[in-house]
């Protein structure tokens, strides 16, 4: 079935369906049609994945793809016209020119946690282009995967654009098929499956990954303006956001006041109980659900109820114990210096294709020895994972977990090993800017960086000695919701770019164009033989080179 589904697309390809600008246009109009005529649709299916607040779903998705369709549509014109390009005068009378044509046939394979809008959007770019499109929607989110095989078809031309709907098996006979290119988002394990699955047929890839984001925060700062903004874009879908901050450095003559005020925004934006809030959504699925709360300090989450007193008493043992060994790690490693970094939890599971639980992978986030004096120790904590500002209250039947600040967080804490992707926010005290940029580059690139600052040498020197996919200065997920700017990773966090042109470039081929008159034929200057009157000539040449 997936073998027919390419072989369709690409005889549809091959034909010229797909690459004239009205067919495009159509396309492009069809798209913000089916995200505006079932927003209804569509909440429902991110509220029964997810439990997606419906102003969440219709704000950073369903607007995001129907501006992003609108916004490629009303460039195309400009994108794929000549683009005039100077020759070298040795070659006049010449003209040269660049093209950008469709890629083919290409694979995009989307994530969970915003299955609406990293489905979509990169669609948009694609059918911009003038591609044929397969796209495998994630299996973890199956209301609004099965939604998407239901509408794709009924608005979209069926025999260029098919959704493929299924699990692994299906993602990985997909990738057997020589796409012309494969456009993948979702955690760095998956993506090298899908990097090894393209070098066999040399497709080119586009890997939008993840990684562990940081947020400097110093006393020249608006506290209040800070804690809002980092708060809204780390709790937001319940963290479950690839360019969300995962973690907060912040000096010491700041970091207190800060943790305060954030949990003060946590109550502003949810209210005393977020878990009645319909503005604060719940963990995609167990699994996930499981994996936060082991990086929660030990004891704030109960055990699944018992089954006899003895077993009771044997876990609260082995909670004390599972203390006391993190106490000792966190001593043994150095005060407040990191231990070895390793891979993400999601690594150990079974890997899924088209998941977005983006957490480091083997060599995703390095390994990091970390001066003691760069991070403080908080005093009275003591358990590495920090102090429990706010939040730390779970519902396993509801797979809720409350907006939690931790304060104090020891860099060797495992809530510092992998990508979070929940509402866990871990704020550490560094020194001062210097030491924070050192804790940053020990660490692999991540997808994007904050820095919350009004000092012009702070934000430059952050912006010239770290690198990540994007930095934000005093705004979290702001570069997500354009389509003037390019969005991707770099290193572990990702390959590629999109959005807006970067987008359609990344679905096409810029293809160079060159031309000269048959007469007068200027070149019998350089045809053999090579006499001595023409390396005199040649030598003249070279000094106006």
């Amino acid at each position: 079935m997936t073998n027919q589904t390419f072989e369709q697309l690409k005889k549809t390809y091959e034909s010229g369906r797909t690459r004239p600008l009205a067919w495009r246009r159509a396309q492009l109009n069809a798209l913000r049609r089916l995200v505006t005529e079932n927003r209804d649709a569509f909440v429902s299916s991110a509220m029964a994945d997810l439990g997606k607040p419906a102003a969440e779903t219709v704000l950073m998705e369903l607007n995001l793809v129907a501006g992003e369709a609108q916004f490629v549509r009303n460039r195309l014109g400009l994108w794929t016209a000549r683009h005039p390009k100077a020759m070298h005068w040795m070659l006049q009378p010449a003209a040269g020119w660049t093209i950008a044509e469709p890629k083919g046939v290409v694979f995009i394979i989307s994530p969970w946690n915003y299955p609406v809008l990293l489905a979509l959007e990169p669609m948009a770019d694609a059918l911009a282009a003038g591609n044929a499109v397969c796209l495998k929607p994630s299996e973890l989110s199956p209301n609004t995967s099965k939604l998407l095989a239901e509408l794709v078809p009924q608005y979209l031309d069926t025999e260029a654009v098919r959704v493929v709907e299924g699990g692994p098996k299906e993602t990985g006979d997909l990738l057997k098929n020589p796409f012309n290119h494969i456009f993948y988002t979702g955690g760095g394990h998956v993506g090298k499956i899908v990097m090894r699955a393209a070098a066999e047929n040399l497709t080119p890839v586009t890997l939008e990954l993840g990684g562990k984001s940081p947020c400097f925060v110093d006393r020249t700062a608006d506290i209040n303006v800070a804690a809002r903004r980092i708060a809204w874009g780390k709790f937001t879908n319940a963290g479950q956001t690839c360019v969300a901050p995962d973690y907060v450095l912040a000096t010491p003559d700041v970091a207190e006041a800060l943790v305060k005020r954030i949990a003060v925004a946590v109550t502003e934006f949810y209210g005393e109980d977020p878990k009645a809030s319909p503005d604060f959504g719940r963990i995609i699925n167990d699994r996930h659900f499981e994996r936060l709360c082991k990086l929660l300090p030990v004891g704030t989450v109960p055990p699944e109820e018992p089954s006899s007193p003895l077993v009771q008493v044997a876990s609260a043992v082995g909670a004390a114990m599972d203390m006391v060994g993190r106490r000792f790690n966190a001593v043994t490693t150095g005060r407040g210096g990191a231990g070895e970094m390793a891979g993400s939890a999601n690594n150990a599971a079974k890997p899924t294709a088209g998941s977005n639980m983006a957490a480091a992978d083997d060599g995703a986030t390095a390994s990091a020895a970390v001066e003691p004096s760069e991070i403080h120790k908080v005093p009275g904590v003591f358990d590495p994972a920090g102090r429990i500002v706010c939040g730390g209250k779970v519902d396993r039947a509801a797979r809720y977990i409350a907006p939690t600040v931790l304060y104090g967080t020891s860099p060797d804490a495992p809530v510092m090993k992998e990508e979070i992707f929940g509402p866990i926010l871990p704020i550490l005290v560094v020194e001062d800017a210097e030491s924070a940029i050192r804790f940053i580059n020990k660490r692999s690139r991540p997808l994007a960086a904050y820095v919350f600052s009004r000092d012009h040498e702070v934000r430059l020197t952050f912006e010239r000695q770290t690198s990540s996919g994007a930095l934000g200065y005093s705004l979290p997920l702001g570069h997500l919701l354009s389509s003037r700017l390019p969005f991707g990773g770099v290193g572990a966090s990702g390959i590629g770019t999109y959005h807006g042109k970067a987008g359609f470039l990344t679905f096409s081929h810029v293809k160079t164009v060159v031309t000269k008159p048959q007469f007068p034929d200027t070149l019998r200057l350089v045809y053999p033989p090579f006499n001595e009157a023409k390396a005199k000539l040649f030598d003249i040449i070279a000094k106006f080179s």
